[in-house]
């Protein structure tokens, strides 16, 4: 009876570290969900959306940017972890006729962007790089850098350097680390390569955040919400009665919110 306990005691912890090393050599294909474009793909788009390239240690990154005659400023846009920019860059009319330009970067491996995600360090790096290729164009303008799900912590860390004119971040985490200890809570913490903690960065933003949540979201609760606004209490938080996680674009309080921090004053 000992030794059958103890056989299924160690089973149980080989199965158990098997899984801690799945997780620990996948969570890239747990966190990302790309959809690849080929080479010579083109997008659907009127004429005043540019197609970029921008060069990286290792990867050429893909990205469309709406360029309007004489914006206002800019939405530098940071989408979310599944998708590409064929299925995110929507909607223009909406930046439009706020006389704003958009700026959309897809990840590396997304779209038509080369290379593979490998660490959070190279992430940032590559949103930094992005930004720098267009952030001279707006300087004096009204510089918005957004951030949706996935991209919210790439977009408060990016804010937390630039100080734009307003930070905006859509369905955000506190952190990854947080939510992975909500859906995963028998995994050591330290098992996560991608902590991406929004909250330590966005405490270094000064000037105005607008944090807005679906009251539905099943995937990320608006509670890391809640704790964000904590954490910056210069932010506005909208939470819309209703939305979910991937419909909040489609509730009319959202859009005028959003559009009231991306054209103030309009």
């Amino acid at each position: 009876m000992v030794r059958q306990l103890l056989g299924v005691g160690l089973s149980a912890m080989l199965v158990y570290a098997a899984v801690l090393g799945a997780l620990w050599y996948g969570q890239e294909r747990l966190l990302f969900l790309p959809q690849t474009l080929a080479a010579d793909h083109r997008f659907d788009q009127p004429a005043d959306v540019h197609e970029v390239w921008v060069d990286v240690p290792g990867a050429r990154l893909n990205a469309l940017h709406l360029r309007l005659p004489a914006p206002t400023g800019v939405v530098f846009f940071l989408h979310g972890n599944a998708g590409s920019l064929q299925s995110w860059f929507v909607n223009v009319d909406f930046y439009r006729r706020l006389n704003v330009d958009l700026f959309m970067l897809d990840y590396r491996g997304y779209g038509k962007s080369s290379g593979r995600i490998e660490s959070e360090a190279q992430l940032h790096a590559d949103v930094r790089a992005a930004w720098q290729t267009i952030a001279p164009a707006y300087e004096g303008r009204h510089r918005v850098i957004y951030g949706r799900s996935l991209g919210t912590a790439l977009a408060a860390r990016l804010s937390a350097e630039v100080q734009p004119e307003q930070t905006v971040l859509v369905s955000p985490y506190s952190s990854l680390r947080a939510l992975a200890g909500e859906i995963y809570p028998w995994a050591p913490s330290a098992l996560l390569r991608y902590p991406m903690d929004t909250g330590q960065a966005l405490a270094r933003v000064r000037g105005p955040v607008l944090l807005a949540h679906g009251e539905q979201d099943r995937l990320i609760p608006a509670e890391h919400s809640l704790q964000l606004q904590q954490q910056a209490p210069q932010a506005r938080l909208l939470l819309v009665p209703g939305a979910g996680h991937n419909d909040i674009q489609q509730f009319d309080a959202y859009l005028q919110a959003l559009a009231q921090a991306i054209a103030p004053g309009r």
